[in-house]
């Protein structure tokens, strides 16, 4: 009896050992991407920024030019609001590791206007090689006007927009 009721005590114990132990092992880990998205300089006063949006939820602003933030800035997004950047982006992004460029002289860019500003998207993941999209705005040919409404709404999407725009009468940071 003492044998049954020791046996008993082991293997309940080792159940919950290997509960706990299983437990640990399939937390769930966030498997998603790390969204970075530049805008970069155009001729007059397009914002100049760099934002990065963790799958966690955080974020940071790197202005250059012609924002209303002087410097780094941190913020956070919802769950919400990281999905819908990422389902926005989705159909634009290039197979997992690769670049896609269409930019002047691309033959993705046979419409063409000047004086735009150029934008970068990057996807980072853990032991993953980045994912590369570079778009330059002035590239009009039709294919590409649902990117632009993504990228122009992204700055509403993740509500930085405040800290893109300059108070009346301000440049930003020049």
């Amino acid at each position: 009896m003492r044998r049954l009721g020791a046996a008993t005590l082991l293997v309940t114990l080792s159940a919950c050992a290997t509960a706990q132990g299983n437990m640990e092992s399939n937390a769930p880990v966030a498997q998603a991407d790390t969204i970075r998205f530049s805008a970069g300089r155009c001729f007059g006063t397009c914002p100049v920024y760099s934002v990065t949006v963790e799958p966690d939820g955080s974020g940071v602003l790197l202005p250059e030019k012609y924002t209303a933030v002087p410097g780094e800035t941190r913020f956070a997004v919802t769950p919400q609001q990281y999905r819908r950047l990422r389902d926005s982006l989705a159909p634009f992004r290039p197979k997992t590791g690769t670049e896609r460029k269409i930019v002047p002289g691309s033959a993705d860019c046979k419409r063409m206007a000047t004086d735009m500003p150029g934008y970068r998207i990057a996807w980072t993941r853990a032991k993953q090689e980045p994912t590369h999209l570079d778009y330059y705005g002035g590239c009009h040919d039709p294919q590409h006007g649902r990117l632009r409404t993504a990228i122009a709404a992204i700055p509403k999407l993740l509500d930085i927009q405040k800290m893109l725009t300059p108070a009346p009468g301000k440049t930003g940071k020049e």
